[in-house]
């Protein structure tokens, strides 16, 4: 799956921003916290969630305010959530050579360690695992300071605020997910069944006051999809293009994963390096990585040429080579003796841990959906032997095609059956939990379906309810190119 000769189509219409959007919103939902090595088996009953299984952002606001131990995350009055600042570079008289706040991550900033003081301070740490997650992250800081300074603008009182700015940012979050994000991943078809007729499999029907729950099937297989997305390197701005912003820099440049720092320091050593802060020069360009032409055609100081911008990979069972080789500080093993080669492949970690949990396969799960009346069509023998990305032998080809993992079945199903989007049992598995996961958040537009996105700043949008990830990233950075690109274009 991780085959370096042979290399992934991109897919036309997801650009590659929604590979790491996708990637904060599994931070969101999910969080496993049981202490076990890779190899041990496990039960179900023993996993230890340690994230609310709904769309609420608590990855972004924690436990809130007026929590003791998260109320380090917000300003002092409470309200807007804290910001970082970037580092500029020694000796550069350019833009480049200036700190810039809010375009970082907040950090710690205190310690007798570097690794201290670099610590981002945010509830989840894994969004500062690569630099564009951490990027995407900081614009959902932006998102809520925005929405706090309009109420304010609008005279709203302090004291619901908070919790007024939070509803706000919230609902309109998971509009962009249900009618944005969604569709781009998962077979349309199967979205609109999920969202117009309720759920058949997962959940179909919760108790008032059931909370929802995390099934493996989504959080160990189908929703790692996101893996298959991933370019190996990034037009990333105006200074790292040409593919210059590779992935092993994305992980370097960060705080979990890397050291902020560029070589030679040594991400595998977390005091290695000059930089606590991110460099000003990787400041992300995000119109590189979202397709703001579909929002503002008319505004050309949002577009950039086609080479520039950055596609996902298309979904399907192969994995771009860097992520055969992941870096200790991705999986929390920075600082301890270097495991065998082959728990570094992102691959062999998610199908060891599918067996550590026993999961289905995906023959299983095709009957499961069967008996609950769900149309499924099964991959067939020849799906395995003929797919165009993982290329099997003929014997492995074989048996897997009667006991095929989860993940590589939902893979293989999006790329012989989805034409690059998750259908059948993936798309199943993946908008019946999203759907779950909206209903049971305490703001939820499944619960409230009159409710209509009022931000998108593109006026004759509003009138068509419309708000997409361009709109939420157009209102967070007030609609100004220098602030969705603060290191200028290419000259």
């Amino acid at each position: 799956m991780t085959d370096p000769e042979r290399d992934q189509p991109d897919q036309p219409g997801v650009p590659s921003g929604f590979t790491y959007l996708g990637q904060f919103v599994d931070h969101d939902l999910t969080l496993d916290a049981t202490a076990v090595r890779l190899e041990d088996e496990i039960t179900v009953r023993q996993l230890l969630q340690g994230r609310s299984p709904a769309l609420d952002l608590d990855s972004l606001y924690g436990l809130g305010p007026d929590h003791r131990f998260d109320r380090r995350f917000y300003e002092d009055d409470g309200i807007r959530l804290k910001s970082g600042t970037t580092q500029g570079i020694p000796n550069d008289p350019s833009i480049v050579g200036r700190p810039l706040t809010g375009f970082d991550l907040p950090r710690q900033g205190s310690g007798s360690l570097k690794s201290e003081r670099r610590r981002a301070l945010i509830p989840d740490p894994r969004n500062d695992e690569n630099l564009v997650v951490a990027q995407v992250h900081a614009a959902f800081i932006r998102f809520h300071n925005r929405v706090v300074a309009d109420l304010v603008g609008k005279g709203v009182s302090s004291a619901v605020l908070f919790e007024s700015a939070r509803e706000t940012v919230v609902k309109h979050y998971q509009w962009m997910l249900r009618h944005d994000f969604l569709r781009r991943i998962v077979d349309p078809e199967i979205v609109e069944d999920v969202f117009g007729n309720g759920r058949r499999v997962f959940e179909p029907s919760p108790g008032e006051y059931d909370l929802p729950t995390m099934p493996i099937e989504f959080s160990v297989a189908a929703y790692r999809l996101g893996h298959s997305m991933v370019r190996g390197r990034y037009n990333w701005n105006r200074i790292f293009d040409r593919g210059r912003g590779t992935l092993e820099l994305l992980f370097q440049f960060s705080g979990t994963s890397g050291i902020l720092s560029p070589p030679p320091a040594d991400p595998a050593d977390p005091e290695s390096g000059d930089f606590e802060r991110l460099p000003t020069n990787w400041i992300a360009d995000f119109r590189r990585l979202f397709a703001f032409q579909e929002a503002v055609p008319e505004r050309t100081d949002l577009l950039v040429p086609e080479a520039q911008f950055n596609l996902a990979k298309r979904i399907d069972t192969l994995l771009v080579d860097p992520l055969a080789n992941l870096p200790l500080g991705s999986f929390g093993g920075r600082g301890q003796a270097k495991p065998p080669e082959a728990e570094l492949n992102l691959a062999f970690r998610n199908l060891t841990r599918a067996s550590m949990l026993r999961l289905a396969t995906g023959q299983q799960m095709v009957e499961h959906f069967i008996d609950r009346k769900v149309d499924v069509e099964p991959l067939t023998a020849a799906d395995f032997a003929q797919g165009g990305g993982a290329q099997l032998s003929a014997g492995l080809a074989e048996t897997v095609a009667k006991h095929t993992p989860l993940w590589f079945y939902i893979l293989r199903e999006a790329e012989v059956r989805g034409d690059g989007k998750l259908t059948g049992v993936g798309g199943r598995i993946v908008a019946e939990v999203f759907h779950r996961a909206i209903e049971g958040s305490r703001h939820s537009i499944v619960r409230d379906p009159f409710w209509r996105p009022f931000l998108s700043p593109v006026g004759e949008r509003n009138s068509q309810d419309v708000f997409e990830m361009t709109d939420l990233l157009l209102y967070a950075f007030e609609g100004r190119a220098d602030q969705l690109n603060p290191l200028g274009p290419v000259t």
